[in-house]
């Protein structure tokens, strides 16, 4: 049996293996992708996200709880800062997550963002194909936080829901957060903090000023850290994925596609140019360091030329 054939039949060693080979973008993990890719498309996805120090993994640590008392396997990609001394995950995720750890109907990967902007890893998409093609019910995606450029994630997933915390400065934080118009969910947690109900106005002041028409997200409060609210908050998640418009699910679904598309599309063609460039780049840099040319003018010679003399 190939390594794909071990990895569908649930071997979370061969999973373990071929998302290192993505996230490390060796050339046989394109391959395993486009094997992997026709047994995906019934993981329901969540995505998590909001600023830092919101509680994101002690949430969603119990949302996984919640969701295997339901009977239900779960996948969670936890993307996690890099370290600045090896470009790797800190795993921060993976040490709250450790009661799972023994739980084969769970899977946990830590992701470094490695610089990625909007919360999430570049190889992200590619590890929820792999858990998706596993056969993982549910598939929870926590982003790094970021802040108001975390937006990505609502082409990532299904759902997407926005965790914010009292006690940071509520209006500024509520207008930072660009992602309350991503948000399906939103969830003030450490809710046995003082400012809850203050924080709640603010957000719903917030939501009042959306565009006519689109439905405000329900606000739920959550001491993840204590379990107050979360099963409240799973059984409303479990609502809204069972009871979805199916017309906003197919948009949802071609979105998810587009994205898909133009990642893998922006990242070959960047390495087809980088490659066709070679050592001259580093030469052509110099130029525009030397303001010799300016880099607008440069790039579009380096798109126009079809040969790699400069």
């Amino acid at each position: 049996m190939s390594i794909v054939d071990d990895l569908l039949a649930g071997d979370q060693r061969s999973a373990a293996r071929v998302m290192r080979d993505l996230d490390d973008r060796m050339p046989s993990s394109a391959e395993h992708l486009k094997q992997l890719y026709p047994h995906t498309g019934k993981a329901r996805i969540i995505g998590v996200t909001g600023n830092p120090g919101c509680g994101k993994s002690t949430l969603v640590d119990a949302l996984v709880t919640r969701f295997r008392a339901a009977g239900q396997s779960v996948g969670v990609v936890a993307v996690d800062p890099s370290s600045p001394f090896t470009g790797g995950a800190i795993l921060g995720d993976r040490i709250r997550m450790q009661r799972h750890a023994l739980d084969e109907k769970v899977f946990i990967r830590s992701l470094a963002s490695r610089g990625h902007l909007g919360g999430l890893s570049r190889s992200t998409s590619d590890i929820v194909v792999v858990l998706d093609a596993m056969g993982f019910d549910v598939i929870l995606i926590e982003t790094v936080g970021v802040g108001q450029a975390e937006v990505d994630v609502v082409e990532a997933a299904h759902l997407s829901l926005v965790v914010v915390v009292p006690g940071l400065g509520d209006e500024v934080q509520a207008i930072k957060a660009g992602v309350l118009e991503i948000a399906d969910v939103l969830c003030v947690n450490k809710a046995d903090r003082e400012g809850v109900q203050r924080t709640v106005r603010d957000l719903e002041m917030m939501l009042s000023l959306r565009p006519e028409g689109k439905a405000p997200p329900p606000i739920l409060s959550t001491v993840a850290a204590t379990g107050q609210g979360v099963t409240e908050l799973h059984q409303h998640l479990e609502r809204l994925l069972d009871g979805r418009d199916h017309a906003a699910w197919r948009e949802r679904r071609i979105r998810r596609a587009r994205r898909q598309v133009l990642d893998i599309l922006r990242e070959q063609a960047t390495d087809a140019v980088l490659l066709r460039l070679g050592d001259a780049l580093e030469g052509l840099v110099e130029q525009v360091a030397r303001r010799e040319i300016d880099p607008y003018t440069l790039v579009e010679r380096i798109l126009h030329r079809g040969d790699a003399q400069w």
